[in-house]
């Protein structure tokens, strides 16, 4: 990785400036690649620790009854499982796999507490001084709020990654309002406060568009999700495998995939034949009761669609850009519309299932409530509340603005239960 040739490439299909950081800094350990380096930066962050108190889908130790508590997916292990599926369809096409899985562990580290939930309201929040978005929110904490390195003792560059990292972990490259062809998106990566590091991350990549890593991190993280959530579900009792073949059932799992999840204008009758497709799998599960047998096939059945969707991405990339390798800007991942379609029509079983179930909608309306009055109380009774790294930020910031992103930034990086006692003690009743 770090030796180039003449024309300023490295081994692997990488430049030299694509291993540079931010800030310059030398190798504690010669023959470590950057990418190496990379990896063991976000795997050993505070950040990453934290997911382990995030809430995916499914809560932790709350079922149906019918079943036992079956630990659930946390962020956290979210992240593990679409590190493995992103290092090894990454290996598969040509990219350096370290580089890929540091992508996926980092690209939900900036998601807060009680997920999208949580995103919602702090967007509402912070609508005055730039947004909120996860996924911007995860570079912010890449190149700024991470204690790793400082460019001077007020300056910090977070976990200083690589210029290639940085650009492989930005699932939407462009900031606010900058989605080409839909700026009104809510989607974007990147605060205007974070624009410099950005801007120096993506220096001569097409604008807007991903990198290969970065396109296949984001294929990684819905095979992973669709799958595991539903798997979820299953265990948890949510989400019977015979509801599937019923008729007033289908139709509400393809409305809620055809809203949220599928391509705009696909048919139902595409999204009925996407499903039908799974539902012929010999692995597909007809039941689940909890038994070892059966939480054995509903592992195979994960294996197996996770295989399906990864396998049809590799070979149709190989088929338009052949046997080279791909990395960064020299190809676009492609995905058969089929398993896009069967990867949409999961989400929305666990959408339909999980997410909408009522129990479901109070909790979630419990948690915006959370979230609003914690902000409201950090901003009026800052620095009270504030940990140590983020008291002096607040104190050093100049108007509302400033202090309303540190407040963001400090809510943004709780736990689920760190956040809800939090609000208990500034919020008494």
């Amino acid at each position: 990785m770090e030796s180039h040739d003449a024309r300023g490439e490295t081994h692997g299909g990488y430049r030299a400036a694509d291993a540079e950081r931010y800030v310059p800094e030398p190798d504690k350990r010669p023959g470590r690649t950057a990418f190496q380096r990379d990896r063991a930066r976000v795997l050993h962050s505070a950040a990453l620790r934290r997911l382990a108190g995030k809430t995916q889908v499914v809560d932790p130790g709350v079922s149906s009854g019918a079943v036992p508590d079956t630990s659930p997916r946390t962020r956290l292990t979210h992240s593990l499982e679409c590190a493995q599926v992103g290092r090894e369809l990454g290996a598969a096409l040509g990219c350096d796999p370290d580089l890929v899985e540091t992508s996926c562990l980092a690209h939900d580290l900036g998601h807060p507490p009680f997920g999208h939930n949580g995103e919602l309201v702090l967007a509402e929040f912070a609508a005055g001084c730039g947004g909120f978005e996860g996924n911007a929110q995860s570079l912010r904490l890449l190149t700024r709020l991470e204690p790793k390195r400082f460019a001077s003792p007020d300056v910090s560059v977070g976990l200083n990654l690589t210029r290639a990292a940085l650009d492989a972990a930005t699932k939407y490259p462009w900031p606010r309002g900058g989605r080409p062809g839909d700026p009104g998106s809510p989607k974007f990566g990147v605060y205007e406060d974070d624009l410099p590091v950005f801007r120096w991350a993506r220096e001569g990549a097409p604008e807007g568009r991903q990198c290969f890593e970065a396109q296949v991190m984001d294929w990684s993280d819905d095979v992973a999700y669709s799958v595991h959530d539903v798997e979820d579900g299953l265990q948890a009792g949510h989400i019977d495998p015979r509801a599937l073949r019923s008729a007033p059932e289908r139709a509400d799992v393809f409305a809620c995939a055809a809203a949220r999840y599928a391509p705009p204008g696909t048919a139902p009758d595409e999204l009925a034949e996407a499903l039908d497709r799974l539902l012929a799998q010999p692995w597909w599960p007809d039941h689940y009761d909890a038994t070892a047998l059966a939480q054995a096939r509903l592992k195979d059945a994960a294996s197996q669609l996770i295989g399906r969707f990864c396998l049809a991405a590799e070979g149709a990339t190989r088929e338009r850009h052949g046997t080279a390798r791909l990395t960064r800007y020299a190809a676009e991942l492609v995905v058969p519309r089929e398993q896009r379609l069967e990867c949409a029509v999961l989400k929305a079983v666990a959408d339909r299932y999980v997410m909408q179930r009522a129990a479901q909608a109070r909790r979630r309306a419990e948690q915006r409530v959370v979230i609003a009055e914690l902000a409201a109380a950090l901003l009026a009774r800052a620095p009270e509340g504030l940990d140590p790294q983020f008291a002096p930020l607040f104190a050093a910031a100049g108007d509302d603005r400033g202090r309303r992103r540190v407040v963001v930034d400090q809510i943004a990086s709780l736990t689920d239960a760190a956040a809800t006692a939090l609000h208990a003690r500034l919020t008494p009743a």
